[in-house]
């Protein structure tokens, strides 16, 4: 008999909300509860006693009292769950037991017990898992981007979508948006473009410039969090998604980071979970390529192209998902009210826009090529570029005008210039 989606009620709503939002009931405590006494209703309808043999006395007591906005969210989250925020786009509750529950989250030693998603009605209404684990690769990075470390985020996710991956990252300025933008320009139909695994609850978007690229990630992947609506962007919040982030992939790639940047905690996790990880390398010079040559120090492979990711991890370079989307309704509006049960068996800063992306010409002209050697990869100035050549001010402002207009060199703060090559 093939799987069925869940419905929800608002009592078994009610009590799933009750159980996640009770001061000092945490997901370790919660899964002992559900795995001793069932549905979170079944939880509530036991004895205080029954409880004490799961939690200690001061967290049954807690969970003796309903929190007092419990009704209020409860009808908020319902009527978000019955809402559509823009054609074929809707939202779902997804609990351990729902047929659409990732597999590799389970393998986790801390699986989120309930996930919030938005994405294409036609996906999620599919009785299968969001998302397969084996062509997924999380991308992840700086806030503060060089503009070559954003264009490679760029490049790579757009590669990687191109034949039919699908890139998980967190929605995040800097490397997490030029990814998420990379994945939605060249996505075959009928794949999973981009997941965003969120660090707030799905009714807010953070960084708030982020709106449309969310809508857009929507309509064509998908928006997850496991943190209740109306959860603000709490600091404490992100890194405890970066497990949800590599845990969904086979492998994690750290575009670029400094030594202390939540990307290096990312890839730390999926290294704890058995995933590769895999970094590209950069300037000796540039704080944001430290935290990479680090991970490759300490063993991350390094990489240079999408093939050199997909070749590590014994993958065909075709789309081979096999998962296109059904507009059907035969499977979609099959029911039941018995799969939200626990599996028995498992273990606010305002941040800068990532640079826009360019795509340079094939060649740079034939003229320019002694300034662009002169110029390296790494930021440098007029000064040092006139040592090096032997050009003036004049001549080499003309030169690099040129070559910026054309895409071969970007503009830095401080009067600097880097050239820009291609990922």
């Amino acid at each position: 008999m093939s799987p069925t989606i869940p419905t929800w009620t608002q009592p078994e709503l009610q009590a799933w909300l009750r159980l996640l939002g009770t001061p000092g009931i945490g997901n370790a405590s919660a899964r002992r509860l559900l795995t001793r006494l069932g549905t979170p209703e079944q939880v509530f309808a036991a004895p205080a006693a029954a409880w004490r043999s799961c939690i200690n006395t001061a967290q049954a007591e807690q969970l003796a009292s309903p929190p007092p906005d419990l009704e209020q969210r409860t009808q908020h989250t319902w009527q978000w769950l019955h809402s559509q925020p823009a054609l074929g786009v809707e939202q779902a509750l997804i609990a351990l037991g729902d047929p659409r529950y990732p597999p590799a989250l389970l393998e986790l030693a801390d699986p989120p017990l309930l996930l919030y998603a938005q994405g294409p009605s036609a996906w999620l209404q599919r009785p299968a898992p969001l998302v397969e684990m084996a062509h997924c690769l999380a991308m992840v990075g700086s806030r503060n981007p060089t503009a070559q470390g954003a264009d490679n985020a760029h490049q790579f996710a757009r590669a990687l979508a191109g034949m039919g991956w699908t890139v998980v990252s967190g929605l995040a300025a800097g490397i997490d948006a030029a990814a998420h933008e990379g994945a939605l320009a060249t996505a075959p139909l009928h794949t999973l473009a981009t997941v965003a695994v969120v660090g707030t609850g799905l009714d807010r978007v953070y960084p708030t410039r982020h709106q449309d690229l969310a809508l857009r990630i929507a309509q064509h992947g998908l928006m997850l969090s496991e943190f209740p609506l109306g959860t603000p962007p709490l600091a404490s919040n992100f890194p405890k998604r970066n497990r949800i982030i590599s845990g969904l992939c086979c492998g994690t790639l750290v575009v670029e980071a400094a030594l202390a940047s939540g990307s290096l905690i990312t890839a730390r996790t999926a290294s704890e979970q058995g995933r590769e990880v895999f970094a590209i390398p950069g300037s000796i010079h540039a704080p944001q390529a430290r935290g990479c040559h680090a991970l490759i120090r300490q063993g991350a492979k390094l990489v240079e192209t999408a093939q050199d990711i997909i070749e590590e991890l014994h993958a065909p370079t075709l789309p081979t998902l096999g998962r296109s989307v059904s507009t059907s309704t035969s499977t979609s509006t099959s029911t039941t009210t018995a799969s939200h049960s626990l599996p028995l068996d498992f273990a606010p800063v305002a941040d800068p826009a990532p640079p826009t992306p360019t795509v340079p010409p094939a060649a740079p002209p034939q003229a320019a090529q002694p300034l662009l050697q002169a110029m390296g990869y790494d930021p440098v100035g007029l000064d040092m570029l006139g040592a090096r050549t032997g050009l003036d001010a004049a001549q080499l402002q003309a030169q690099l005008l040129e070559l910026e207009l054309d895409g071969w060199v970007v503009g830095l703060p401080g009067g600097l210039f880097q050239r820009m090559g291609k990922a």
